[in-house]
């Protein structure tokens, strides 16, 4: 898969990710199946497309983390079709967390990486 195609597919299991979750506050049935369908999506894109191959141990830490960022997304969604109140929230929260943290750092460790192999 290419790099545009997989930036696509991310934005796009985004996108539906987030629609879901706006469903879900107004308590639409269909919201988890939607969440659940993004959040797929999504994780597919970080675990299978986005990988790492070097031998960054920070990096390879980073990734695991962000990998379990994403599969917490879909722990999330599966929360939300066999609970019914809001235990969901704690889960995406979490998710939320290992996410924003690997999306800052991930690129800081690559530009060192580059910066120190040259």
């Amino acid at each position: 898969m290419s790099a545009k195609v997989a930036d696509t597919a991310a934005f796009c299991g985004t996108l539906v990710l987030f629609a879901g979750l706006a469903l879900q506050f107004f308590k639409f049935e269909c919201a988890p199946y939607v969440y659940l369908l993004g959040a797929v999506l999504f994780a597919y894109v970080q675990v299978v497309v986005s990988g790492y191959s070097g031998t960054n141990v920070m990096i390879k830490r980073l990734r695991r983390q962000q990998i379990l960022g994403a599969m917490l997304l879909i722990l999330t969604g599966v929360v939300m079709l066999l609970w019914h109140r809001n235990e969901w929230i704690v889960c995406l929260a979490v998710s939320a967390v290992l996410e924003l943290y690997t999306a800052f750092r991930i690129p800081q460790e690559e530009a060192k990486e580059k910066k120190n192999s040259r």
